[in-house]
């Protein structure tokens, strides 16, 4: 299958090496308004380049379209993508808007093609794991979850398209705690209401928080809080799952993040504490598993695991948190 991707950044080449190497797959095209970016990454993953992202939809030869840009053109694209026939992976945030989010849905329900949203955190083994344990029920019930999600912000961080309101969907809260938001669902089910705290404490003069906070509560009855930074300082990644008799905790994304590690404990009142390690080292793999779940979801006909209902989904509990800190209350979902 051949695969064009529109967008020249930091996303396009994190996943040009996997859909290049990828069996059965060809990287045919890179698209980006910045031409030098757009050249120099088909010079990198050897495939060829356009300014033009409209031409790479109207390709019939293309069956894959990666979006890989600010959020503010994903509806655009996406939609066009599939109303074109083409299989669609969307990064996350799905869009800037939940209207925009719902036509991107709407558009993949008529079309009879996968929509895929990029969340690959699902994908890093510590986490599947984590989720596979949770499932067996060896933590019992869960009951409670915990995300702590941080970076180091960069010193020109204000000329980023991630600082501009026009081009991204929100702060920090939802450009990184979208991901914390996705794997609580995954775990615990949907969000029955929340409650949130932004701010801007570092990054003054800017007009998109560098920090937020939120309190999530389940239908199941669970209960989830989670952080997510751009003034970390050390990039950091803490996701736990505490159940009726045990825990899960995931520590490390790799790389800078640093090792990812599983931690496995039991509740027992009355034998030595104890938990199971498990790390798994080396190179980042989520890239390469989320790309193996799209495949195969294409493949097989069938709605993938962090599909766009799930982005939707998680664009709905996000800018309903975002909806509690302006209105200073808890928001019903």
């Amino acid at each position: 299958m051949r695969v064009g991707i529109i967008g020249s950044g930091l996303q396009c080449h994190r996943r040009a090496p996997v859909v290049r190497d990828w069996p059965g797959t060809e990287l045919a095209v890179i698209a980006s308004r910045h031409e030098d970016h757009a050249r120099r990454a088909a010079e990198r993953f050897g495939c060829r380049w356009t300014n033009d992202w409209q031409s790479v939809i109207a390709d019939d030869s293309i069956d894959i379209v990666l979006v890989c840009t600010p959020p503010y053109v994903h509806a655009e694209m996406t939609i066009s993508a599939l109303e074109a026939g083409k299989h669609v992976l969307c990064e996350k945030p799905l869009a800037r808007t939940l209207d925009e989010a719902q036509h991107m849905v709407q558009a993949w329900q008529k079309s009879g093609k996968v929509l895929k949203c990029g969340f690959n955190h699902r994908h890093h083994p510590a986490v599947w794991e984590a989720k596979r344990l949770v499932d067996a029920g060896r933590i019992g019930r869960p009951v409670l979850g915990r995300c702590r999600y941080g970076i180091c912000g960069r010193p020109e961080y204000e000329k980023e398209w991630r600082a501009d309101p026009k081009q991204a969907a929100g702060g920090q809260f939802i450009e990184q705690g979208i991901h914390a938001i996705d794997l609580f669902r995954w775990f615990l089910g949907e969000v029955s209401e929340v409650s949130c705290m932004t701010g801007i404490y570092y990054f003054r003069g800017q007009p998109l928080e560098d920090n937020g906070m939120a309190l999530f509560r389940f239908h199941t009855g669970a209960t989830a809080l989670m952080h997510a930074s751009l003034t970390q300082w050390k990039n950091l990644f803490s996701f736990e799952i505490l159940g009726e008799d045990g825990y899960i905790t995931v520590e490390g994304l790799g790389a800078s993040y640093g090792t990812e590690r599983l931690f496995v404990g039991r509740r027992d009142f009355t034998a030595p504490f104890q938990d199971v390690v498990t790390e798994y080292r080396g190179a980042d793999r989520s890239w390469r598993e989320e790309w193996k779940e799209f495949m195969a979801a294409i493949e097989e006909g069938r709605e993938p695991i962090g599909s766009g209902r799930d982005g939707l989904a998680a664009m709905e509990v996000a800018l309903a948190a975002y909806r509690s800190e302006e209105r200073k209350t808890v928001i019903e979902l």
